[in-house]
């Protein structure tokens, strides 16, 4: 579990880099600056969460437990769904898909609570 976390965070948090970079150098001149900063926002969440999954991994080496898992799983569709869909609104201008997003914000949510239960359990 530890080491699934820890690689998906270290390659999460790769992306996140590019396409903050991306978003940075090749959208500036592209997009309407609200879906640049819709872009920036979906770069940033998955930034913060690769850290969080990057801290579940060290956690389940130091308090291994099922709620630890659920937390990292939780990050990680909270991630898809969050700034993915967040991505694709910028990218394709299309609305709806900011409907998706809060959905990922509560995996995200239940993700830290999850993490918070599974570290005070242990």
């Amino acid at each position: 579990m530890d080491r699934g976390f820890a690689v998906a965070g270290s390659l999460s948090a790769l992306l996140a880099v590019a396409a903050g970079a991306f978003g940075a150098h090749a959208l500036r001149a592209r997009l309407a600056g609200d879906l640049l900063a819709v872009f920036e926002t979906a770069a940033r969440y998955q930034m913060y969460h690769a850290f969080a999954l990057l801290f579940v991994a060290w956690a389940a080496t130091q308090w291994p437990s099922t709620t630890l898992f659920v937390a990292g799983c939780l990050f990680l569709g909270g991630t898809v769904l969050f700034s993915g869909s967040l991505y694709l609104l910028a990218l394709t201008g299309i609305r709806w898909w900011g409907a998706v997003t809060p959905l990922g914000g509560l995996l995200f949510l239940g993700g830290w609570l999850a993490l918070a239960v599974g570290i005070w359990r242990r």
